[in-house]
């Protein structure tokens, strides 16, 4: 907002102090700026520079409902047709790294994360840690599992595990054998 357009008893939007409070204007200041009072607390305060205006505040009118200085109700409804302007599904538990095959059951059978497939190929394996790198590989091979965009879903499972057993603690369904290398759980 430009310093010309403040006017006096007007009740403005103005960053003090990192947070947004309604002013109202008193009169132009001899140092510079503008006398004002917040509306909430009654205090005092100078207003240097025109940047910190952020236009005119909301106001209350007739009906008791609240208002912008451009007329749009405040708290209103998005319509129904708004959609999201992101890609992804945010409803799913992607956090395992790519697209999850279907398992055996039919149709209607859920579909497989990464840390369900590599739980369930440990467990066919012979008891002896793998890295994440390799159970990813065979997870892939044997069709348990399909990788999405990511690039490093390996690494990706190497922070689920650890999470996993961070959060789970003895009742986690893996164990870090040594560095880099996990095992199921007994």
């Amino acid at each position: 907002m430009k310093k010309s357009e403040g006017k006096i008893g007007e009740v403005y939007r103005v960053k003090v102090s990192g947070t947004i409070a309604d002013v109202r204007i008193t009169g132009e200041s001899p140092y510079g700026g503008w006398d004002r009072i917040n509306v909430a607390t009654k205090r005092k305060v100078r207003i240097k520079s025109a940047q910190r205006l952020r236009g005119l505040a909301t106001k209350k009118v007739a009906t008791g409902k609240t208002t912008s200085a451009t007329g749009a109700k405040k708290g209103s409804r998005a319509t129904k047709d708004a959609t999201s302007a992101t890609e992804r599904d945010t409803g799913e538990r992607g956090a395992t790294g790519g697209e999850p095959v279907r398992t055996a059951g039919g149709p209607d059978a859920k579909k497989m994360s990464l840390l369900d497939a590599a739980a369930h190929l440990l467990s066919l394996a012979t008891g002896e840690a793998m890295r994440c790198k390799d159970i990813v590989d065979q997870v892939v091979a044997r069709g348990l599992w399909a990788p999405g965009e990511g690039k490093t879903p390996d690494r990706t499972l190497y922070a689920a595990i650890l999470r996993e057993i961070q959060k789970k603690g003895d009742k986690a369904r893996f164990r870090k054998a040594e560095r880099g290398k996990f095992t199921l759980a007994k």
